[in-house]
This record gives structure tokens, C-alpha cells and sequence, in this order.
């Protein structure tokens, strides 16, 4: 109940807000215009950009807070709920990681044979240290183990280590059993888990995202993307309340019936357009923000059609 449920709520919830915002809409307007209470603002005088006023005020409250949740508050549940799952319901959580291969620094290349993130060690490690494309410095350690306890990242310890270091025509080498020592790499960067841009918080994934680009990294789209979209599902209570009052401001036979089978037609499409488009930007070249966008760029076409030929 209260590691699941109530971070699996949450989650959906804020998922599905411009649904219940664009059907909150369309009961209430069709109900104003119903009993006739919107023919007579517009006769009095009231434009229907007037009209709207109220509807986007409440719309910038309900997405400033849709962004908060998104971007602060539910990364810190889906943290617990995805180790529910992996406990519970899916046992094949990624926990180690083979041959890996990354810059660390500018000219600085890491690598690790094994790692195994459930005891943050690993093993077959090697560090490279380059200038103006030439090998300066060679490191290498049989293990390495990451301190978990430090105040501060990226400490780690190397067991029985040895060092080349080339200038000119020499070189000097220093070895030892035990080091301890700064490397510019931490366990989340070594074990990649699926829905792991979730579980960070909007800071946390710009920092992320700017330190894998800096890298070289190529496994950062997944979470260009979902820091776009966070971004772009918050103007989506806009657009789908325009076309909300829009279809439903005008009194017409058949009551409601007919405005919530197209409402709920069009914010399930999207919905589903943003899936759609988020997997097109993982799995093919589109550019992370295209892609986040695109639902939002075309319902804002749909919304604007629809705001011209609404009653004035």
C-alpha cells in the first residue's frame, strides 16, 4: 500500500491530469451552456477571450503545479516503487555491467572489466590520462571500490595498483596495494537500469545530461527526452482547455454526449502521441525536444482551429 500504491498513484495521476482537466472542462461548460448562461454573457457584452480568462488562471495554477510533481516530487516515489517491482514483480534489474568504457575527464578514459553495482566494486580497471592526444599517464588496478560512506562523490579505492607515467623519454612507474583517490565517476554511471531518467528529479537529470554530453556519451537521448517532455506536458492543460471550451461553449441538442466522446478521443491521441513520439526519438534519429514537442505543436493546431470557429 505504502510502498506501491502510493507512489504508483501519484505518478498516473499527474499522468493523466490533462484528461481530467479537459473532462472537468467540458462538464462545466456544457452545463453553462446548457442553461443558456453563455448566450447571455457573450449578449451582455463579454468577448470570449473574456471568457477564457478564468480558464487559463486556473490552467497556469494546475501546470505549475503539474511541473513541480513531475520534476521534484514523483521522481523521489518512483525511486521506491521501481525497487518495489525489482524486489517483487521484475527480478532481472540490471546489477552489473561488462566491459565498460567511459571519458571521465577531458582526456581522461576510464575503464572497467566487471562491475558489480550490488557491492560497488569492480574489477580489471584501467585509467588513462591523455595531453594534445598522447598517452601521458597509464593506471592500472586489479580492483576498485567505490566509498559508499564519503560525504562527498566520486571516491573510490584501488587495490593493488600501478602506475606509468611517460615524459619525453622516460617514464616512471609507482605501484602499491592500497590507494585511495579521486575519479570523476560514480556507480550510476556505470549501470544503466530501464526508467532510471524517472527517478531523477529536474535538476539531477540537467546535471546528468550535461555531464554524459561532456563525456561523449551516446546513452543520454532516453533522458533528453523525458526532461523535454516534463517540460512540454505542462502546457498541455492549455491547449486541451481551449479545445474544451471551445467544442463545448455552444448550446446544441444532445446535451454533453457529443463533446466528451471527441474530448476523450483527443486526449487519449494525446497521450498516445507522446508516447509515440518519445520511442521515435530513442530508437530513431529525431531530436530529443522535436520529440517532446511534437504532441503539444500539433493539438496546438487542433486548439487554435478550434478557437476560431467557436460562437463570438
Amino acid at each position: 500500500m505504502f510502498d506501491y500504491y502510493a507512489n504508483f498513484v501519484p505518478y498516473f495521476a499527474n499522468l493523466f491530469s490533462p484528461l481530467f482537466v479537459f473532462i472537468s472542462v467540458i462538464f462545466f461548460t456544457s452545463k453553462l451552456a446548457g442553461t443558456s448562461e453563455i448566450i447571455s454573457m457573450l449578449a451582455a457584452g463579454v468577448s470570449f477571450n473574456r471568457l477564457m480568462r478564468p480558464y487559463m488562471v486556473s490552467c497556469l495554477l494546475i501546470s505549475a503545479l503539474s511541473f513541480y510533481l513531475s520534476g521534484y516530487v514523483i521522481p523521489h516515489g518512483t525511486v521506491i516503487k521501481q525497487n518495489f517491482e525489482s524486489m517483487y514483480k521484475n527480478s532481472k534489474k540490471n546489477t552489473s555491467a561488462q566491459n565498460v568504457q567511459l571519458q571521465v575527464d577531458r582526456g581522461v578514459i576510464a575503464y572497467i572489466q566487471h562491475y558489480d553495482d550490488k557491492t560497488k566494486r569492480g574489477y580489471g580497471f584501467s585509467l588513462d590520462k591523455f595531453e594534445n592526444k598522447k598517452l601521458v599517464s597509464h593506471m592500472t588496478a586489479s580492483e576498485i571500490q567505490y566509498d559508499t560512506i564519503s560525504d562527498s562523490k566520486y571516491h573510490w579505492q584501488v587495490s593493488n595498483w600501478r602506475i606509468r607515467e611517460m615524459k619525453a623519454l622516460r617514464e616512471k612507474i609507482t605501484y602499491g596495494s592500497k590507494l585511495d583517490t579521486l575519479i570523476m565517476m560514480e556507480p550510476a554511471d556505470l549501470v544503466f537500469s530501464k526508467g532510471q531518467q524517472e527517478t531523477f528529479t529536474n535538476p539531477e537529470l540537467s546535471a546528468y545530461i550535461s555531464k554524459q554530453i561532456g563525456r561523449g556519451s551516446s546513452n543520454v537521448v532516453q533522458y533528453e527526452v523525458e526532461y523535454h517532455k516534463r517540460i512540454a506536458a505542462s502546457f498541455a492543460s492549455f491547449i486541451l482547455t481551449t479545445i474544451g471550451l471551445s467544442l463545448s461553449s455552444r448550446k446544441r441538442k444532445g446535451g454533453m454526449g457529443l463533446y466528451l466522446g471527441i474530448g476523450l478521443a483527443l486526449s487519449f491521441g494525446y497521450i498516445l502521441l507522446q508516447t509515440v513520439s518519445a520511442t521515435f526519438a530513442v530508437n530513431a534519429d529525431t531530436p530529443p525536444m522535436l520529440a517532446a514537442w511534437i504532441p503539444n505543436l500539433i493539438f496546438a493546431v487542433v486548439a487554435y482551429f478550434c478557437y476560431r470557429s467557436a460562437p463570438n
